[in-house]
């Protein structure tokens, strides 16, 4: 079969691997039709992600086509079928407790194991949920919206709540919309205009122009001087993170959605005086790829103005490398394999 291989940073290509053999008990053999490009993904390619060994195949956020399973497996061959890219061993304390996206040995797709940038892939059955009427174009945008959607479950926020999302990538759209959806009163804050100028005019959100003034000032200005009740980091850049702490309200709540390489350094009387909970939120659950799912189906996730930019298989080893730096009137670019 045709895979994506990222041999090392900056090294990417279309290699012949053998095809998967028949999938073992409990698990399904599924041929790919969508795989979405994440900021994952381009840090791979640049060589900044922390949890990775090359080479690699990439390609996490996936939909696809059940045509092979084995014993014990209960979905039909031609089952369209959503991917959880998130393998869990079942057995630790966070799978214990219900939280297999913070599993102490998880493995995630196209990272600790090799992805979906290829022509078919073996998953454990409890990892693919159906589709139920979706697109599988549809379909291979839910992962990277279940991250907002659980982001902001996590933050467990009244309705209403004045919330500041840091950060207008693919991931932080994702978190205000289903902020939004949430009753959130949600504001974008971004150092590009480009990106704010498009959450404003084809979302419908109030931004904030970092580009354009300094973040504290700006926050102030947004919020007499009293901060967000809510905000969420998802830029993945270390200064965000630190800075973000300032953003928070007093009693209010961080939510920190990226993560970076780097250790982050706060002001413990800052943090203490006002009474902040930090949160992390790692991955997504099942109940966040179906509240994510169902949002698509109403109509409630503009997914025709996120997904920007398409290439194919053969095309993405250029492709992918050319939008690592390219981000012009980028917003969510898609590989189309079984499409």
């Amino acid at each position: 079969m045709k895979a994506v291989v990222c041999r090392s940073p900056g090294d990417l290509v279309l290699e012949d691997r053998p095809a998967p053999g028949s999938p073992p008990h409990g698990w399904a053999l599924v041929a790919v039709s969508h795989v979405g490009i994440c900021g994952t993904d381009y840090h791979i390619f640049e060589g900044k992600h922390p949890f990775l060994a090359y080479p690699r195949i990439m390609g996490h956020e996936v939909s696809g086509t059940v045509v092979g399973t084995g014993d014990g497996v209960d979905l039909a061959i031609g089952e369209p079928v959503i991917i959880n890219p998130y393998l869990a061993c079942g057995r630790c304390i966070a799978c214990r407790h219900g939280k297999p996206n913070c599993c102490v040995r998880i493995e995630v797709l196209g990272v600790h194991r090799d992805g979906a940038m290829c022509d078919q892939i073996l998953v454990p059955a409890g990892n693919l949920y159906p589709a139920n009427g979706l697109s599988l174009a549809d379909a291979a945008a839910v992962e990277f919206l279940a991250i907002g959607a659980h982001a902001v479950r996590r933050a467990r926020a009244d309705q209403g709540a004045r919330t500041l999302v840091v950060g207008a990538g693919p991931i932080g759209l994702g978190t205000a919309i289903f902020a939004r959806i949430a009753g959130l009163d949600v504001t974008l804050l971004d150092m590009s205009s480009e990106r704010l100028d498009f959450a404003a005019a084809e979302l419908g959100f109030n931004i904030l122009d970092g580009s354009r003034a300094a973040a504290p000032d700006l926050v102030r200005e947004a919020t007499a001087g009293e901060g967000f009740d809510v905000v969420f980091d998802a830029t993945g850049n270390t200064q965000s993170v630190q800075s973000a702490f300032a953003h928070v309200a007093h009693g209010g709540t961080l939510v920190l959605v990226s993560v970076v390489k780097d250790d982050i350094v706060f002001s413990d009387p800052e943090f203490h005086k006002r009474e902040m909970t930090l949160v992390g939120s790692r991955n997504a659950l099942r109940a966040d790829f179906d509240h994510v799912a169902a949002s698509i189906r109403n109509g409630a996730v503009p997914l025709d103005k996120l997904v920007t930019h398409r290439t194919t298989l053969a095309g993405a080893p250029r492709d992918l490398a050319r939008w690592a730096h390219e981000k012009a009137g980028l917003i969510k670019a898609v590989i189309e394999i079984g499409a």
